[in-house]
């Protein structure tokens, strides 16, 4: 066996058995789009499906969907999971679990409930499902938001719920009719995704909370450290300690849920060198997701959120869902084969005529630079043997820090104010430059103002 992937018994199958706790998914798919069902443009409108390159196994979220909402619910997105890894005959090993790691000179074995496994390459895809915690004085007096009990059995109560992102606000939208009150406390404001205008924040869906607060109708939302959460008898003290006065504030409720999220259940890694970063401490990771600490060791799936990219205008990668990550995969699996096994990418040629027209339908139409925008980018290379040649889909980041001396890498960003627009990365003798490019009311770049401008910036170099 010369590579591995390796999943826990809570990867992507099992987290949709139990999450999202109120049953639909945050990403979309929508059946109705601009572009056919299964092909690469019909990708940009649908973030569940994964990415085969048989014909019968693409866009198969759309196939299992009711109809009732373009939010999959959990158990069709087990079931399009499921479905995938049949049709397209993934081997994959059920119910056999992660137990241990040993490094041997060049070969990793992998301990399993089912045995050892020896490789060369792990690439560890075992997402980011363990519950995690923040270090708060009777913290462990409140559950998990894994650990929820159905939204009726909160019928009547008061609700304090530790965390003011999507898991929390999922829960408040959830227990709306049930609960007396709904308290959700952490020290940072809430973020609402129609504000930033990105992925980053409370996503639309789970917006009602929000409104009840302004409106004064039974939820608050509080910007306020929890000092301390204390057990007294049949009901619990918060204590908080207000963000902007340091006023402390004391709540008396029935119930208290940690929404605070989840780290990767990464085992011994870090005894084998593994570094991890943040709150979370998911696996510190290089550009290609390789282990920054630990070469020859890689990431997939969800903990690719944790190689943040550039982070322009402060957005970060969207690797933490499906939609994001699906794409670094196709890279990894390209890098790792490069890497290790000595095989080579295919790297077809684009004639000198087509260069802006295909430039142009990607930042157009490309699902990769829209999808990850200002993380992925499409390289052409001058080569002067060959002419131009497509480099394919690659992070940004690693152009920006070790491209070819003579290339370009396109992609899409987004600024503070929403705008969308198409960017240009040149590099001319190893000498780097950057070429915005306009924004377009409807995302279509494929205008004269556009072919202009990547002229201009690529005369010289490609044209």
């Amino acid at each position: 066996m010369k590579h591995a992937v390796i999943s826990a018994d809570e990867g992507a199958g099992g987290m949709f058995r139990r999450w999202p706790f109120f049953q639909r998914l945050l990403s979309w798919t929508k059946p109705y789009a601009p572009f056919e069902q299964g092909t690469r443009e019909y990708e940009r409108y649908d973030w569940n499906s994964l990415l085969p390159d048989e014909i019968e196994c693409r866009a198969l979220m759309c196939r299992v969907m009711d109809g009732t909402s373009y939010y999959p619910s959990r158990l069709e997105m087990e079931r399009n999971l499921a479905e995938f890894a049949n049709r397209a005959g993934v081997a994959v090993r059920y119910g056999c679990r992660w137990t241990g790691t040993r490094h041997d000179g060049d070969r990793w074995t992998l301990e399993t409930s089912d045995g050892e496994f020896r490789c060369q390459v792990p690439i560890f895809a075992v997402g980011v499902a363990e519950p995690w915690r923040p270090q708060i004085p009777g913290i462990e007096e409140a559950l998990h938001y894994a650990e929820t009990r159905p939204a009726e059995t909160y019928a009547g109560h008061r609700v304090f719920i530790i965390g003011k992102e999507n898991s929390g606000f999922e829960l408040a939208t959830g227990f709306l009719q049930w609960a007396r009150q709904i308290v959700l406390a952490s020290p940072s404001p809430a973020k609402l995704s129609i504000n930033t205008r990105s992925l980053v924040g409370v996503r639309a869906r789970y917006v009602q909370p929000y409104e009840d607060h302004v409106l004064a109708g039974g939820v608050i939302v509080l910007d306020a450290s929890i000092e301390r959460v204390e057990r007294t008898g049949s009901t619990s003290l918060v204590r908080t300690r207000k963000a902007d006065s340091a006023a402390e504030l004391v709540f008396e409720v029935d119930d208290v849920i940690a929404a605070t999220g989840f780290t990767s259940p990464i085992l011994d890694l870090p005894k084998l060198g593994v570094a991890t970063v943040g709150r979370n401490k998911l696996p510190a990771q290089t550009p290609f997701w390789e282990s920054a600490s630990v070469p020859g060791l890689y990431f997939g799936g969800t903990i690719h959120q944790a190689s943040p990219g550039l982070r322009k205008h402060g957005i970060p990668s969207n690797s933490g869902g499906v939609n994001g990550h699906r794409y670094n995969g196709r890279i990894l699996a390209r890098e790792v084969a490069r890497k290790h096994f000595g095989i080579d990418p295919e790297r077809p040629v684009v004639p000198r005529a087509e260069v802006v027209s295909y430039l142009l339908h990607e930042f157009t139409n490309a699902p990769e630079l829209w999808h990850q925008k200002s993380y992925l980018a499409r390289v052409l290379i001058r080569d002067e043997k060959r002419g131009i040649v497509d480099d394919g889909v690659l992070p940004l980041q690693v152009f920006l820090d070790s491209g070819p001396a003579d290339a370009v890498a396109a992609t899409l960003e987004e600024n503070p104010a929403g705008d969308i627009y198409p960017v240009l990365y040149t590099r001319r003798g190893g000498v780097s430059a950057e070429h915005d490019l306009p924004p377009h009311p409807l995302h279509d770049f494929r205008t004269r103002d556009h072919e202009r401008a990547v002229v201009e910036a690529l005369e010289g170099l490609l044209v």
